[in-house]
């Protein structure tokens, strides 16, 4: 049992969580969600907790962040009835796109959003697996301001709080199920 998590869904949900060391460079401990995905109980608990933190807040969209962040997002975009914007990697979306480069703790990475995914004023929930150093949320609130949407909080499974993500998203509430 994982005596770190606070209560029975975080520890249930860290259990399942499987560890990849050297994942994808040497001295990288990856967190693999992909145990957690296939557990269908978990992976609904899971879901339902996140929606049921954002139930009460107003939004237009959830943006989420290729590619775990695409089932956590389009879960909460479907359970809260709002729409679905996918924040993808580099030269994999079709139209006009605007783009956001960040750091993670591995390298350089650029992450794009379509030209018209956001309209000026729309409220934007950010959605993702984990959240590491906060590079690729703090990007991807970055593109939905860009376009004039207000970024209302992040939402996410897991948190990695040694590598600082909260403070690359400073001021912005931060939801996560699991804290490592």
């Amino acid at each position: 049992m994982d005596d770190h998590q606070p209560d029975p869904l975080a520890r249930a949900l860290a259990e399942s969580i499987r560890d990849v060391p050297d994942f994808p460079r040497r001295g990288i401990l990856f967190k693999d969600l992909t145990t957690l995905f296939k557990d269908a109980g978990l992976f609904r608990a899971a879901c339902d907790a996140l929606v049921a933190a954002y139930r009460d807040t107003p939004l237009d969209l959830v943006a989420a962040i290729e590619s775990r962040g695409f089932p956590v997002g389009g879960v909460l975009a479907y359970r809260l009835g709002v729409g679905l914007v996918a924040v993808r990697k580099l030269g994999k979306l079709p139209a006009q796109t605007i783009s956001a480069g960040y750091s993670l703790e591995y390298g350089e990475a650029v992450l794009e959003m379509h030209a018209d995914a956001v309209e000026p004023g729309q409220r934007v929930l950010i959605a993702d697996d984990v959240l590491a150093t906060g590079g690729s949320a703090a990007a991807a609130a970055r593109l939905v301001r860009e376009l004039g949407g207000e970024v209302v909080a992040a939402a996410f499974l897991v948190e990695l709080s040694q590598l600082g993500g909260r403070q690359a998203l400073a001021g912005l509430p931060v939801t996560a199920l699991v804290t490592y």
